[in-house]
C-alpha cells in the first residue's frame, strides 16, 4: 500500500482507540521505505507522545519486568518504558519496531501485550494505539519467522514506495530541490535495493534524505561531493546525482519566470525536471510574500509552455500537494486547466 493511503488507515486507527474499535497494526516492507516515520508522523500529527520499543534490544524480562518479593509472594516491577497514564498520559502510541528481528522469547513476550493490552497485572492504557514494523525475510536483514499466534494479534499492511508521495513528503520538509527534480527524471531510482547483491549504500526513500544533508554539507567542495553522495545512495546513484547537479548551471533565470518574463523552457529534458522541481520550491515559499498569489499565476503560466504537456501536469500536480486548494483561487489557474483540458480528457 503506498504511504499517503497508510498514512491514513494509521490515523484512523489512532482515532479509533476513542470509540473501542482499534486493532494493532503491523507494517513490513524493506529498510529505508519510512515505516517509523510513518508512525512518528501520525504521532506528531496528534501531538500525542510515542514510545518507541525496539524488540531486538531486548531481553525477555525487559517487558515482563522483574520480579521481586513481597512476603509469601512475587510481585512484578513494571518496566517504565511501558505506557503510564500518569508518566506518558491518557492516549499515545505504543511503538514495537524491528518486531521480525526480536527472538523468539522477546515475541513470546509481546503476545499478551498486543493482543490482551496487558502483561500480568500491567494493562495498556485504553486509548493507546499499537504499531508495530518489521522487515521482510528476503530483506538480507536479521529477521525471524513471524510466530502465526502473533501474526494473527495484527492486521497487516505491506509499505509500497510511490514517487508523488515522497515528493510530497520532500517539499513539506524542505529537501533541496535537486534531490527531488533527479528523482523526478529517474524515478526507479527512488528506491533500488536488491538483497541478493547484499549492498551496503543504496537508493531508499531514507538515504536520499542523507543525500540531501550531504548536498547541503559538501556542495562547495566539488572534491568531496561525488563520493558523499555515493556514501549515501550508492556508487551508481550517486554519480549520476553529482552529473545532474552539474548540468544545472544551465538552468533558466527563475527569478525572471517568477515576474512573468518571457523565459524559454529549456530543450533539455533533465533540466525541464529540474525547472519544475525548483518552481514548486519558489511557490510554497512565495505564500508568505505579498506578491505571492502572482508569482504562482506566472509559474503557472509557464507550465503551460512546455513542449511535453505532461510535464506542465506534472508541474501543477506537484504544486498543488504542496501549497494545496490556494492553488485554485489563482486566475491563471483556469488559463492553465483550460490548455490541458484535452489531454486531461483523454487521460
Amino acid at each position: 500500500m503506498r504511504p499517503a493511503h497508510l498514512i491514513r488507515v494509521l490515523d484512523r486507527e489512532f482515532t479509533s482507540t476513542r470509540q473501542g474499535h482499534h486493532t494493532p497494526v503491523m507494517l513490513w516492507g524493506p529498510p529505508g521505505v519510512g515505516k517509523s516515520q510513518m508512525v512518528a508522523q501520525i504521532a506528531a500529527r496528534h501531538g500525542t507522545p510515542m514510545i518507541d520499543i525496539r524488540l531486538s534490544q531486548m531481553e525477555p524480562s525487559d517487558l515482563r519486568g522483574i520480579p521481586f518479593r513481597v512476603g509469601n509472594k512475587v510481585e512484578w516491577a513494571i518496566p517504565a518504558l511501558l505506557p503510564n497514564l500518569e508518566y506518558h498520559g491518557a492516549s499515545g502510541i505504543l511503538f514495537l519496531d524491528e518486531i521480525t528481528s526480536a527472538p523468539p522469547a522477546v515475541s513470546a513476550a509481546a503476545y499478551q501485550l498486543i493482543l490482551d493490552r496487558r502483561l500480568g497485572e500491567y494493562e495498556v492504557p485504553e486509548h493507546w494505539a499499537i504499531f508495530a514494523a518489521g522487515n521482510r525475510q528476503g530483506d538480507r536483514g536479521v529477521t525471524y519467522t513471524m510466530p502465526a499466534p502473533l501474526a494473527n494479534r495484527f492486521s497487516h499492511f505491506e509499505v509500497d514506495t510511490h514517487l508523488d508521495d515522497w515528493v510530497a513528503w520532500a517539499y513539506a520538509h524542505e529537501i533541496d530541490e535537486r534531490v527531488i527534480a533527479f528523482l523526478r527524471f529517474r524515478p526507479e531510482l527512488l528506491f533500488d535495493f536488491d538483497p541478493t547483491h547484499n549492498p551496503i549504500a543504496f537508493p531508499t526513500p531514507r538515504s536520499w534524505e542523507f543525500a540531501h544533508r550531504g548536498l547541503r554539507k559538501f556542495e562547495d567542495d566539488p572534491d568531496l561531493l561525488q563520493g558523499a553522495l555515493q556514501g549515501c545512495v550508492g556508487p551508481a546513484a550517486g554519480i549520476e546525482l553529482n552529473a545532474f547537479i552539474n548540468s544545472l548551471d544551465r538552468m533558466p533565470d527563475l527569478d525572471a519566470i517568477l515576474r512573468g518574463e518571457e523565459v524559454p523552457v529549456p530543450r533539455e529534458i533533465d533540466l525541464q525536471y529540474a525547472v519544475a522541481a525548483a518552481l514548486v520550491g519558489r511557490a510554497i515559499r512565495a505564500q508568505a510574500e505579498p506578491d505571492g498569489a502572482a508569482k504562482i499565476g506566472h509559474i503557472l503560466a509557464y507550465a503551460g509552455r512546455f513542449p511535453q504537456r505532461e510535464m506542465g501536469v506534472m508541474l501543477v500536480s506537484d504544486l498543488h500537494r504542496a501549497i494545496g486548494n490556494r492553488l485554485f483561487e489563482a486566475p491563471a489557474f483556469g488559463n492553465w486547466a483550460q490548455s490541458i483540458s484535452d489531454l486531461m480528457l483523454y487521460a
